[in-house]
């Protein structure tokens, strides 16, 4: 008798529309799977390349019935050179120390991820996390999760990105920092860094999540060219 374990089949669920937090007067509702058990690397991967992002140990992507806004994109990073304002940003922040360290909340990550949340997201859900549900979001991952803090040199924290390691590149899964510093850039100095670890690590791509053309919170991500975006073709090259 044939005594190979049979394959737990993997169930997706879609959540209920909630206000979309990018388009006003929009409905946004998410398609989501639990990555859970030996597989789970696998699955977030090659979910990773149809254009799901992780949250916890889920995976999701957008489902919204009438609108394709969310467009899933990556860095190509092989072919990224930095231009003139990208490599003068590069270089004004050469000073700050980044400190790969391992995905645990700390007091001092959660009280930088408040004053960001306050400063750019008011009202927004994550605005009203507290530090367990902070713990949650960086704690909760089946796969090679990792933060990475960067540091002035006084040793103040001055930016976070909670980030994934796949076989085939970086992930973004979500940064912040200090919007009171008077650096320029904080967040693109961050997805520059990335970008650099990954070409040190000899990766493809770094993965940004969902660009969307109609948004300003998400127009800084088609500053870095080449990017791919994911369409019916597959990933083909953004010109934005």
């Amino acid at each position: 008798m044939d005594q190979t374990p049979l394959k737990r089949p993997q169930f997706f669920f879609t959540t209920a529309p909630l206000p979309c937090p990018y388009l006003p007067e929009r409905l946004e509702r998410k398609l989501v799977t639990e990555l859970s058990g030996p597989g789970a690397e696998n699955l977030h991967e090659a979910l990773a390349r149809s254009g799901f992002r992780r949250s916890h140990s889920i995976a999701y992507a957008p489902a919204c019935p009438g609108c394709k806004a969310c467009v899933p994109v990556r860095v190509v990073v092989p072919e990224f050179k930095r231009q003139r304002t990208m490599a003068r940003l590069w270089k004004q922040n050469q000073d700050l120390v980044a400190i790969k360290v391992p995905a645990r909340a700390t007091t001092e990550q959660y009280e930088l991820f408040a004053r960001y949340q306050q400063s750019r997201h008011t009202g927004s859900d994550m605005a009203l996390m507290g530090f367990y549900e902070y713990s949650a979001m960086v704690e909760d991952s089946p796969i090679d999760t990792f933060m990475v803090e960067f540091r002035d040199r006084a040793g103040e924290l001055v930016a976070v990105c909670l980030t994934d390691r796949t076989s085939d590149g970086l992930s973004a899964v979500y940064s912040f920092f200090e919007t009171e510093s008077l650096r320029a850039g904080l967040g693109n100095y961050v997805v520059l860094w990335l970008i650099d670890q990954s070409q040190r690590l000899q990766l493809p791509y770094v993965y940004l999540g969902y660009w969307i053309a109609d948004s300003a919170k998400m127009a800084y991500k088609a500053r870095f060219q080449p990017l791919e975006c994911l369409g019916p073709e597959g990933w083909i090259r953004l010109n934005a």
